[in-house]
């Protein structure tokens, strides 16, 4: 394989991008729209960073600031 054209994410990763849990994770990476991964290892699949990033932002709502209180 060639080079990677950017950074990686796992799926610990993305659920902490999506900010859900490892079974709505499951039911995200199914959905048609949800990027493909870019290479399957035998540890998991791992995907493109700016790919996950371009999803969120088109699919996703936005989600509340965390420091939603001060």
């Amino acid at each position: 394989m060639g080079e990677v054209p950017g950074p990686l994410v796992g799926p610990a990763e993305i659920m902490d991008m999506l900010g859900v849990s490892r079974s709505r994770f499951r039911q995200i990476a199914m959905q048609p729209h949800f990027p493909r991964p870019f290479q399957t290892l035998q540890a998991g699949s791992v995907w493109l960073r700016s790919e996950v990033e371009a999803y969120i932002r088109d699919h996703r709502r936005p989600r509340p600031p965390a420091d939603d209180e001060e």
